[in-house]
């Protein structure tokens, strides 16, 4: 049998007929549990749209905190992870775009299918949550699993088509991307969700134009790409919220024009008085229901506010029925309206034009430190922590 890190024979077996691969893996095994490493097999018979990527490295996001928690509920136990990169190592038969030996970013899920789909709006796909969040194919398989001295345990996988929290990943032509071999992969993995989140909400789904003012509120990972984002869009003024204060500096170093510490302004009337009465754009990342509140009242006519934390389940926010009547909007984002494939190499470039350094939001670590990772995420130590996979 093959063991974690080596490629794959192609008849590697592990003794019942069925092709598989050992992987090391991060499971989570309870609601809270901290993740624990195994010893996994994944089954690689590749379906014909389906990618085998040796996992190099991968971003821990606040998602994947959630999920482990049951603020959303994937199945447990489960191998998460959703911001991967590595190499590819097995294609199947219909795959075109990729081959192995590429270096690929992984992003979301979606099933090509549908309306959404067709339209050029994978990230609304309409099986987007059970794609993502269910904890297998849409088929209902799964591909991870104990080995059969150890039970022979399904292990839910294909969290956002890839748990790369593992030596491997079984992901799909549809969320990988292709990138630049020359940028080191513990810079890139991010880019699958949480960079492109930020950045495309500006770039894609707002179309931010140059002179509009923009307010962001949140300066993690999202928030912080948007900011560098909005800078690249020419918006004026930029205004970064936090309670953090070295986060808001390094918004003030990264684009934003204004920095609010919610602790020690108010919020409201400091966007009022930058912005002459009202913002054109209020990106609302903290998913706290009064922040969308105030995202709204913080509007100027015609001005739209765009949620994109990813709130609990069953989460409402109150908003003034007679603002809207202003003209002003209020709409959800997901995954920056990006299409992998399309934005991913756009935000390279412009990392490489020294337009996007998100370079500056990475914090490497050890793959045996993830929860370490994960405790410093929550408490607000680092912003975009990845974990060191493989080489």
């Amino acid at each position: 049998m093959a063991v974690a890190g080596e490629s794959l024979s192609p008849q590697a077996s592990d003794g019942s007929g069925r092709t598989s691969l050992a992987v090391k893996a991060a499971v989570v095994q309870y609601k809270g549990a901290p993740f624990v490493f195994e010893d996994l097999e994944l089954d690689v018979r590749l379906r014909p749209d389906e990618v085998l990527v040796k996992v190099v490295a991968a971003g821990v996001c606040q998602t994947d905190v959630h999920v482990r928690d049951q603020a959303l509920p994937v199945p447990l136990p489960a191998v998460l992870g959703h911001e991967g990169a590595g190499i590819v190592e097995r294609v199947g038969d219909a795959v075109t775009t990729v081959a192995p030996g590429d270096h690929v970013v992984m992003s979301y899920q979606s099933c090509g299918h549908c309306r959404p789909c067709l339209s050029g709006n994978p990230a609304y796909c309409a099986v987007s949550f059970p794609a993502n969040f269910g904890g297998s194919r849409l088929d209902g398989t799964n591909a991870l699993h104990r080995s059969e001295s150890a039970g022979g345990e399904e292990i839910h996988g294909h969290f956002f088509g890839q748990s790369s929290f593992a030596t491997h990943s079984l992901a799909t032509e549809r969320n990988v991307v292709k990138v630049d071999p020359d940028v080191p992969m513990e810079l890139l993995a991010p880019l699958g969700c949480g960079l492109q989140t930020g950045a495309g909400a500006i770039l894609n789904s707002l179309k931010v134009p140059a002179g509009a003012s923009v307010v962001v509120m949140g300066t993690g990972t999202v928030g912080l790409a948007a900011v560098m984002a909005a800078k690249v869009a020419g918006a004026s003024p930029i205004i970064a919220v936090d309670i953090v204060a070295e986060r808001l500096e390094l918004a003030a170093e990264l684009g934003a024009t204004h920095t609010v510490n919610v602790k020690e302004e108010d919020v409201a009337a400091r966007i009022a008085e930058i912005t002459d009465g009202g913002a054109d754009y209020v990106l609302e990342i903290t998913a706290r229901p009064e922040m969308l509140t105030l995202a709204v009242d913080a509007l100027a006519p015609l001005g739209t506010a765009a949620l994109i934390g990813g709130a609990p389940a069953g989460a409402r926010a109150e908003v003034d029925m007679n603002a809207l009547l202003g003209g002003r909007k209020v709409r959800g984002v997901a995954q920056g309206d990006s299409i992998p494939q399309l934005f991913v190499p756009q935000l390279i470039d412009l990392y490489k034009a020294g337009r996007f350094p998100f370079d500056r939001l990475v914090t490497p670590y050890a793959f045996d430190q993830i929860n370490e990772a994960v405790a410093d995420t929550r408490a607000g130590a680092v912003i975009k922590p990845v974990l060191r996979v493989g080489a």
